[in-house]
């Protein structure tokens, strides 16, 4: 539901007086989300490398081969715990909720 012109005024004087008061403030929280977290492709990297490992050592190297897997789940936890905390989601895309889903929508509806 977006905001009356009313609510939008007040939320702008709000923000105008946050920006005045503690600048500071203003700029720790601009970097609170690049500070935060150890991001997307770091456990991509790990996933990949995980699969490589395995692939390759399964039939010579048995415990190497469990270093990868263990490297993949510890990888798809890391994962699986950004995509929660940027908030998406990996629900059904033809749903109609207005979630912040990573699937692409069809533009031309379901085949």
């Amino acid at each position: 539901m977006p905001l009356d012109d009313r609510e939008q005024r007040i939320l702008a004087e709000i923000e105008r007086q946050f920006y005045e008061d503690d600048p500071d403030l203003v700029q720790a929280v601009k970097n609170i989300d690049r500070s935060r977290g150890i991001g997307i492709r770091l456990p991509l990297v790990g996933l990949i490398g995980g699969l490589a490992i395995v692939v390759a050592f399964f039939t010579s190297q048995t415990l190497v081969a469990l270093a990868g897997f263990t490297l993949m789940v510890v990888s798809a936890t890391a994962l699986a715990h950004e995509i929660h905390r940027r908030g998406w989601s990996l629900g059904d895309p033809e749903s109609g909720s207005e979630d912040r889903s990573i699937w692409p929508r069809r533009p031309f509806g379901r085949r």
